[in-house]
Order: structure tokens, then C-alpha cells, then sequence
């Protein structure tokens, strides 16, 4: 099984970004913690990162036809982009889109997701848990659907 993890921009900034918001990890603390979760579930993974909206496009249609899903924080461009939207909906593959903080208690603009209807589901509030509770629920959908 094979299921990529797509951050958008900013998180790049992890760790010196508003540690009170956002916690003190990086994103490489965070891409660790993914790879041990994926190493016990025997899943590979793929980690990308961009603050380019474009690419995150690109990339998303690269995973059509040689992933299974994806986990997807498209952070900022969550509340913006039609553009990675349509490509979501162009690969037909099962993705859980996640956010480190809870965007219901911030800004109202944060309420509204191009994602959220698409995506199997939303983990958000629990920090780089929220990667962790995504990869698991992914993998048990993507095997409970061959199974199917």
C-alpha cells in the first residue's frame, strides 16, 4: 500500500512558526513520526511538502494510478483553492485532509474547506496526532474497500 502526505504552504515553518498555535516540531519532526507509523502499519510513504499551489496540484495528479490515497493539510489553501479541489475530485482517490490546529476555534474564514465534502473525513486540534489518526483511518478504509 502506498499513500502520500501533501503540506501546503507554510508548514514548512514548523517549529518557529507560532510554537503556541502550531507546537514546537518541525516538519521533519512530524515527517519522523509519520515514517514510524507507516514502518508499523507496512505502508510506504511518500512526503512532500510545497508552498506553491501548483505544485500541490501537480503532485496530486501525480498520485493517480500509483497511490492508494492520500492524507492531505493543504493549510492555507484549504480555505482557498478550487484549484487543488478539482484535482482531488481528477484522481478519484480516497484522502483525509488534516490540520494541526483546531480551525474551528480560530478565524471564521478557516470554517469553510474546499476539502472537507470531498475528503473520507477531517482530523484537525490534535497537533501532529492529527497525521497519525489520518494514516491509521486510511489504511484500515483502503483495506476494509479490498476486502469489499
Amino acid at each position: 500500500m502506498k499513500i502520500s502526505v501533501i503540506n501546503g504552504p507554510n508548514l514548512d515553518m514548523l517549529g518557529t512558526r507560532e510554537p503556541s498555535l502550531y507546537g514546537n516540531l518541525s516538519i521533519s519532526d512530524i515527517n519522523k513520526q509519520i515514517e514510524i507509523k507507516a514502518n508499523e502499519l507496512g505502508v510506504e510513504i511518500d512526503l512532500f511538502q510545497s508552498n506553491s499551489e501548483g505544485e500541490i496540484v501537480e503532485k496530486i495528479h501525480y498520485l493517480h494510478g500509483k497511490f492508494d490515497g492520500f492524507i492531505i493539510n493543504a493549510a492555507a489553501y484549504t480555505h482557498t483553492s478550487i484549484a487543488i479541489r478539482d484535482a482531488a475530485l481528477s484522481v478519484s482517490l480516497p484522502f483525509i485532509e488534516v490540520h494541526l490546529s483546531n480551525v474551528y476555534k480560530r478565524e471564521t474564514f478557516r470554517h469553510k474547506s474546499y476539502l472537507a465534502d470531498i475528503a473520507l473525513g477531517v482530523i484537525s486540534g490534535f497537533g501532529y496526532l492529527s497525521y497519525i489518526l489520518a494514516l491509521e483511518a486510511l489504511v484500515k478504509y483502503i483495506k476494509a474497500q479490498a476486502r469489499a
